[in-house]
């Protein structure tokens, strides 16, 4: 199949090829991979990995799904309609990120200069194995990403359960592995600079995160999981928050939010009626951070927002004025606070506290219900805190409606909980898409357009043209395990709710 085969011949050239190279320079042997910098290659895998999430314009939609974007007028998969998409990015990522442990530094783990910094591509590693099975399922997973002497250009479709074990087992290791005295990537590493300690909570953390998806298929797994991470170091403060920092004037270093302004229609960069209306009816103190007034309201001298309407018919978009809708503010903020670029998120404290209060909810790793609310109230002020609302004096109206979870049932905190962490996650449409999934929090009506489901909001993304023709058999066995084959409508291992 052609992406699993460009993760290991990309990666070749890599080496080799300059802009003199001769034909004796592409016969170079593999062990010239010693003279790449294996920060490059973590630091590409990071960025390619993770700014994808916040991009909603060309082959992606998960915003729209998850009703942070609207992306109806340009985006056929925003309106339901069956599309093949996110599969190479993820498997790009992973081809760079595994060639420091096929290759540059292969056999060193017993070395202090060599150590921790396999440790670190390893939970990178982990990191978009997950992202790319919780998009899909099952996926190619034990027979992939093992360098080119190994290369199998049909591996086999691992089950998404037997993945997720794996990649627990393989973030438990490499926290074990790290320690702080060893040589590490220093500023090529985007997430920590390099700093160890900091890497142990985001394993922690990671793992914190894959015990969770868990937790409605296999409860048992995912209690032991869960509360072997909350008993372990995790990101604890926002200083401790992974992220990428960005900039206003380098287009590969954009904040993904602000290529929306940069670049695709303008109709990209509308937001959805669900999250404009939440931050509105709530009185939202992120609200002008992150939605513009309409044109219109602006030129009538009453600013006023209004989101738009997901996945509309043909007959919904006919006569339809971009300027009575909002665009995101948080656009503009990009573009003209250049001395400030705002840092894009890739793991964060707050969302350490909802899954704190999450487990609450369920008396897990020695937690009370009762301590569920601090928990919920720590992680709703530690969103605020982020850059670039620096919001820490929290309106004593939001406090009153917002924080209080005194009088609910079970179900109805976790609700208020989800739909938290539903704000907390928008440019980051994947985390946010998963988490929907998983618990069915907030509560997302379908837009009216059929698409190729009938209506129904998707549940998972579709396979490639390239493992259909190059990978038949494998891929014909995977889709085999699915309930409704592969389409938007079969869902993954864990959601089940």
């Amino acid at each position: 199949m052609k992406s699993i085969i460009k993760m290991y011949f990309a990666a070749l050239l890599l080496a080799v090829v300059s802009c003199t190279a001769g034909f004796e320079e592409l016969n170079t042997p593999p062990t010239t991979f010693t003279n790449v910098d294996p920060g490059m290659l973590l630091a590409k895998a990071q960025k390619e990995a993770k700014f994808y999430q916040g991009l909603e314009y060309q082959n992606s939609a998960y915003g729209s799904w998850i009703q942070h974007w609207n992306s109806s007028n340009n985006i056929p998969m925003s309106r339901y309609i069956f599309a093949r998409w996110s599969w190479d990015t993820y498997y790009s990522a992973l081809r760079n990120v595994t060639q420091i442990r096929n290759h540059l530094l292969s056999g060193q783990e017993e070395n202090p200069e060599a150590r921790t910094k396999l440790a670190i591509a390893r939970i990178v590693e982990a990191d978009t194995w997950q992202i790319i099975t919780d998009l899909f399922g099952d996926i190619p997973f034990s027979e992939s990403a093992l360098g080119e002497q190994n290369l199998n250009p049909q591996p086999k479709y691992d089950t998404q359960e037997s993945i997720y074990a794996a990649l627990i087992e393989m973030v438990d290791d490499a926290v074990k592995q790290i320690n702080p005295s060893d040589l590490s990537y220093g500023s090529s590493d985007l997430y920590y600079g390099g700093n160890a300690e900091k890497w142990i909570k985001y394993g922690n953390s990671l793992k914190l995160h894959l015990g969770m998806r868990m937790k409605y298929v296999k409860s048992d797994l995912a209690q032991r999981v869960v509360t072997e991470a909350l008993n372990s170091p995790l990101i604890s403060s926002n200083g401790d928050n992974a992220l990428i920092k960005t900039n206003t004037d380098n287009n590969n270093s954009y904040h993904p939010v602000l290529r929306h302004n940069q670049g695709g229609s303008p109709s990209n960069r509308y937001l959805a009626e669900m999250l404009v209306n939440r931050l509105v009816v709530t009185n939202d103190p992120r609200l002008e951070y992150i939605v513009a007034p309409t044109v219109n309201s602006v030129k009538a001298g009453e600013p006023s927002y209004r989101g738009k309407f997901v996945a509309p018919t043909d007959e919904e978009m006919v006569g339809i004025i971009d300027d009575d809708y909002s665009l995101t503010s948080l656009c503009f903020y990009l573009a003209y606070n250049q001395s400030k670029p705002v840092p894009y998120y890739v793991y964060t404290y707050s969302e350490i506290c909802f899954y704190k209060a999450e487990a609450a909810l369920e008396g897990w790793a020695g937690l009370t219900e009762a301590q569920a609310e601090g928990f919920y109230q720590e992680g709703i002020r530690a969103a605020m805190a982020l850059e670039p609302f620096g919001i820490t004096e929290i309106p004593q109206e939001y406090i009153d409606t917002e924080f209080s979870l005194a009088g609910l049932t079970k179900e109805q905190k976790l609700e208020k909980i989800m739909t938290q962490k539903w704000i907390l996650l928008f440019g980051r449409s994947i985390d946010a898409f998963g988490e929907w999934r998983r618990t069915g929090y907030p509560r997302l009506v379908p837009g009216h357009n059929l698409g190729s489901t009938n209506g129904e909001i998707p549940r998972r993304a579709g396979y490639p043209n390239d493992e259909i023709l190059l990978n038949t058999k494998n891929y014909e066995e995977a889709v085999s395990r699915m309930a409704h084959g592969d389409s938007y409508l079969s869902r993954i291992w864990w959601d089940v709710r």
